[in-house]
């Protein structure tokens, strides 16, 4: 509602996309080309800063469908593979992505986020959508009538009012629809905060493994280390809430320490300097009840987020926003048949979020790490592993009965592990209690 004296300017488009992330970026761009008219209205101003920068192989394939796979190229750092680092085994364990299953995508890339949203942000406009930036979004209605109303606030245009046929939410962590429908939920089987900042100085790995992402298993739960192009490194730390909700110190100085807790980390670091503050997050593993509904939708992190161990993060949303499209075109272009279009969005989506879900809720637990650290390829299972890793969950790759198989081992490894796996699934219960509620705040 506006006050007395303020002018409400009204404008009609066929979709409305809240949020200018890659979720969003990606499915304005794809409709836009398909002759829809497409608003985005992002709050913030490109480039701004994200978490989250490294990608899977497959997203390259997104990328080049979309048509901006070149210019992701000249931002990044080729990624062939992840190394991992246990405190209770030798020697680190590098996974190589030529390894998977499908040898077609060997690499991918690790960008900063402000740059790669850019892009993406950028070519939404060049493919046709009407994208404004510094545009919040604070209302949207669902009137009987049809239609979705929208109501926006920008530095430029002031209160506007739009009137849509479809609403697609990709507000990323804001979960705009989620918290307004009140259909937000804590992730039930998971909870996870994280602290992190940008290095200088960090010994990478030597040769082409250089811009390969580290994984560090330490006491508290987890860290990564990604090198980016431009000679920083991205270091973050994934722990229980509880972990975080204790410190007594700064956020800077919370996460040296939490550093010094790694010694594997700590020394790859020796001589590094933190330049920038370091940032710190509460728990940010939530899903909501609904993926879509009656002229709305969900994509991305609007929908859930679990954890970044697997780097899955830009590829489901990137893939999510594809069938997210289709979805939406078929629903404007042929009512009758909505729910079936939508029914099938959700199945893909889910298989993805699933696949990963599985492996992420267990990534701290000794028979996982264990797995992970002494790897073999009987049946496939290293090869569908990589796969999975590279985000090959829809081409059609014949890798689940080889996961199943993987999957078997891991419960036939744990009961061999008994009481580590009986703490390890205690401590993880502890955590779900002590994090509150599964309604998640708003």
């Amino acid at each position: 509602m506006t006050t007395a004296g303020t002018k409400t300017t009204q404008d009609r488009c066929d979709v409305f996309v809240i949020g200018g992330g890659p979720a969003g970026s990606t499915v304005a761009s794809l409709l836009a080309r398909r002759g829809l008219d497409v608003v985005l209205a992002e709050k913030d101003r490109h480039p701004r800063f994200h978490i989250g920068e490294s990608l899977l192989p497959v997203n390259l394939e997104l990328l080049s469908q979309l048509g901006v796979l070149e210019q992701i190229e000249a931002i990044g750092i080729r990624k062939y593979g992840a190394e991992l680092n246990s405190p209770v085994h030798d020697a680190p364990v590098e996974l190589d992505f030529a390894d998977a299953w499908d040898k077609s995508y060997p690499y991918a890339y690790q960008v900063r986020r402000s740059e790669f949203d850019r892009i993406l942000f950028e070519h939404c406009v060049d493919s046709g959508a009407r994208a404004m930036e510094q545009c919040r979004v604070t209302s949207v209605a669902f009137p009987s009538a049809g239609g979705v109303d929208i109501d926006t606030s920008s530095t430029r245009d002031g209160a506007r009012r739009w009137r849509a046929r479809y609403v697609i939410d990709a507000s990323g962590r804001d979960t705009f629809l989620a918290k307004r429908l009140g259909t937000k939920l804590r992730n039930p089987r998971h909870a996870s905060a994280a602290i992190y900042g940008h290095f200088t100085g960090a010994q990478r790995l030597p040769g082409n493994a250089e811009g390969n992402i580290s994984l560090f298993w330490f006491d508290h739960g987890w860290f990564w280390f990604i090198p980016l192009q431009d000679g920083t490194t991205s270091i973050g730390a994934v722990c229980k809430p509880a972990y975080l909700r204790n410190r007594k110190s700064d956020p800077n100085r919370f996460l040296l320490d939490t550093i010094a807790l790694c010694p594997a980390l700590a020394a790859r670091l020796r001589g590094a300097h933190l330049v920038s503050d370091a940032t710190a997050t509460g728990n940010y593993s939530y899903i909501s009840r609904h993926m879509a509904g009656d002229r709305y939708m969900l994509i991305g992190d609007a929908y859930a987020f679990v954890d970044p161990v697997l780097s899955s993060g830009v590829f489901l949303a990137m893939q999510g926003a594809f069938f997210g499209a289709d979805a939406v075109e078929a629903c404007l272009r042929d009512p009758a048949s909505a729910k079936r279009h939508i029914r099938r969005y959700e199945k893909a989506v889910r298989h993805g979020l699933g696949h990963f879900s599985w492996f992420v809720y267990r990534m701290t637990r000794p028979a996982m790490r264990k797995l992970f650290m002494t790897p073999r390829n009987n049946l496939r299972i290293q090869e569908a592993l990589l796969a999975l890793l590279a985000g090959d969950l829809y081409r059609g790759t014949p890798i689940y009965r080889s996961l199943l198989a993987f999957k078997a081992i891991y419960y036939l490894t744990s009961v061999f592990l008994f009481r580590q796996s009986i703490h390890a699934w205690r401590k993880d219960r502890a955590a779900l209690r002590a994090n509150g509620p599964t309604e998640a705040a708003g």
